[in-house]
């Protein structure tokens, strides 16, 4: 095995160099991942614009067992060379949350805290390799980890967490079922994985949403199954849901679009009685004048969603094995190593044109 590992290191804002690291040893209880393919991810971006500590991003990770040691072989019933989708949580396993299935909300997995979270940890915290921009990474033994079958693309792989994010909010939050009508706030990387997700789901009719900025991925949610699509640039939304739905509205609302007040509002409007709106992207910054009221009259459910469970993970891994969707259309740009600031940008709007998944391939 390698005695260095390359990796692109976030050094300040909008910066990455490379640098390699020392190949750590493993306790009985961690392995090494060599790693196949990155997702970028909008919080990655977030992280490259800001002012860090030093930190490897990428936590969309896929990859293959390079090391193991025999107590993480026993423990995840794997073996060196199996092929594997992480999450990004590395939970402490005997909290409150970890207890009760909410890892992702374990007090362990925030960095801000002190905890450790593949793509988000500072290289000052041995060994330094908890990111996915690089070649290998470090298998802590809390770490999570999926089988993913051989036949699948690495690009596809490379989707697992954010269709893992859909089937969590579209399936085991917001019970879509057949007969459902879905509307889906903004086209991106998450709303695609939700429109995915409720398609699978057997909803009736999925209906996803965007501006003129989105237009691409407008046409892309069409061709991977939404039933109808709106452009709020130049279409009345609300109106446009009545027309579509016969004045019954949406079932499940959920708005994932990256800023602004005017889809709070909206999402509302255009939930039927006793319809649910899920919220699952941060605004940074209070809305006003929250229609408090509309909740009411319609006996609305509104929740608050972040991040997957053990559970939606594994339903995105299956679905990606079962070649139900073209789904190797949504990666739109696939960087070496040595771009992984182009990556970043790319994703963030500020490179190359028309971004869908971005992904990063360490070894291209």
């Amino acid at each position: 095995m390698a005695m260095n590992a390359l990796a692109a290191v976030a050094t300040d804002i909008r910066t990455t160099e490379l640098r390699e690291f020392d190949m750590p040893d493993i306790p009985v209880d961690g392995g090494i991942l060599k790693v196949e393919i990155v997702g970028v991810c909008g919080t990655d971006v977030s992280y490259y614009t800001k002012k860090q500590d030093p930190r490897i991003l990428g936590h969309h990770v896929v990859g293959r067992i390079e090391r193991l040691g025999p107590e993480a072989a026993r423990r995840w019933g794997l073996e060196e060379g199996d092929r594997v989708a992480m999450e990004e949580y590395i939970p402490c396993g005997q909290c409150e949350h970890c207890r009760t299935g909410m890892y992702r909300s374990c007090p362990s997995t925030d960095p801000r805290s002190g905890g450790i979270r593949y793509g988000a940890t500072p290289i000052s915290v041995e060994p330094s390799l908890f990111g996915g921009f690089a070649q290998y990474l470090y298998l802590h033994p809390n770490a999570v980890l999926h089988p993913m079958p051989d036949h699948v693309p690495a690009v596809e792989a490379a989707l697992t967490l954010p269709l893992a994010n859909g089937f969590e909010w579209m399936s085991i939050i917001g019970k879509t079922r057949p007969g459902h009508t879905v509307l889906i706030q903004g086209p991106g990387q998450q709303g695609l994985a939700c429109a995915l997700a409720a398609k699978t789901a057997g909803a009736e009719r999925v209906i996803v949403t965007g501006r003129n900025s989105s237009l691409n991925r407008l046409e892309l949610a069409s061709r991977l199954g939404a039933d109808n699509i709106i452009n709020v640039s130049t279409e009345p939304l609300v109106e446009r849901v009545a027309d579509i739905t016969g004045g019954k509205m949406a079932d499940l609302v959920i708005d994932v679009t990256s800023g602004g007040s005017e889809p709070v509002y909206t999402s509302m409007q255009c939930a039927g009685k006793g319809g649910t709106v899920l919220f699952g992207a941060y605004k940074y910054k209070t809305i006003d004048a929250f229609e408090l009221d509309e909740v009411i009259k319609k006996t609305l459910t509104i929740k608050g969603v972040r991040g997957h469970s053990f559970e939606s993970v594994r339903m995105a891994v299956d679905l990606i094995a079962s070649g139900k969707f073209p789904l190797a259309m949504m990666n739109s740009h696939n960087y070496a190593l040595k771009d992984t600031d182009m990556a970043l940008k790319t994703a963030g709007n500020e490179g190359e044109p028309s971004p869908l998944l971005v992904t990063v391939s360490p070894w291209l």
